[in-house]
């Protein structure tokens, strides 16, 4: 299992990949803020749970595990993203992705996840759920004057 710390990385790494195809060290380490040993020592432990292969000075390449879980974490961050949206919700939608992301469990992933898609495919059903929300907040402001 990885730690939230390690998610971090490989889902950088992943979407470095997909980007350009390379990705090196200072890449990581300007994207994430950290220095370029703390990247080091992320990647030694990333190769080492066989999600990349990594040599000093050399690019990284991302093995068929590191696709696949990166291909996770990636789709995980855009479906949190995007459920915040829709529920517009009134906060920095990627600072609380990033606070949720790596706690929520797997099944409570995928409930979201169909949440979602109900929201997409009956939009009256989304429709009553903003009207829903609209008269709740504007109770909640009454409440609060």
């Amino acid at each position: 299992m990885l730690s939230p710390s390690l998610e971090d990385y490989l889902e950088e790494i992943y979407r470095f990949s997909l980007a350009s195809g390379v990705v090196r060290v200072t890449d990581i380490s300007k994207k994430l803020g950290v220095s370029l040993p703390s990247v080091s020592k992320a990647l030694q432990k990333l190769n080492n749970q066989g999600y990349i292969n990594y040599r000093p000075y050399e690019e990284i390449l991302l093995t068929d595990q590191g696709c696949q879980k990166g291909s996770y974490l990636v789709e995980r961050n855009q479906m949190l993203q995007e459920f915040l949206f829709l529920i517009q919700s009134q906060c920095d939608v990627s600072a609380e992705t990033e606070a949720i992301e790596h706690y929520i469990s797997d099944s409570t992933i995928q409930a979201l996840h169909q949440l979602v898609g109900f929201f997409k495919e009956n939009p009256t059903c989304y429709d009553n759920f903003l009207c829903f929300k609209e008269v709740k907040d504007e109770a909640k402001d009454l409440i609060n004057i």
